[in-house]
């Protein structure tokens, strides 16, 4: 049957609308999954590591003693801020691939924005992208 001008194309419209049942119908097992995450990151010089969850929060911090050996605040607070940030990156690594392989594409953005790129972002980036956007 031939297209007609002004008339929608049910084939796709229930093809979209398998999409999201399909999508949908794994949400449930999706959220379970991403609350799941949990991101690791090791300082460079392996005395430091942060554990952290899926949204970023911190859960464990483990700090070697002879760190205290020499102290310097600076470079530690440095340090620390610089390993949590790898291991949000890494819980973010994760959920994206969650995302990726559980959602259509079509499904991913909101607007013009992909949601992927929001999941497990570091809040300083998120601050960075939304003040870009002004």
């Amino acid at each position: 049957m031939a297209d007609v001008p002004g008339r929608p194309d049910w084939g796709v419209l229930r093809g979209m609308m398998a999409d999201l049942q399909k999508a949908t119908k794994g949400l449930p097992d999706l959220q379970r999954r991403m609350l799941e995450v949990t991101g690791t990151a090791w300082s460079p010089d392996g005395m430091i590591k942060a554990v952290v969850g899926p949204r970023g929060h911190l859960l464990e911090l483990d700090i070697d003693p002879r760190v205290l050996r020499q102290p310097n605040s600076k470079a530690l607070s440095a340090s620390i801020v610089q390993t949590v940030r790898a291991a949000v990156e890494n819980a973010g690594e994760q959920s994206r691939e969650l995302l990726s392989g559980s959602l259509p594409g079509d499904l991913r953005a909101i607007g013009d924005t992909d949601m992927t790129t929001f999941v497990g972002s570091h809040d300083a980036d998120v601050r960075l992208r939304s003040e870009d956007r002004e």
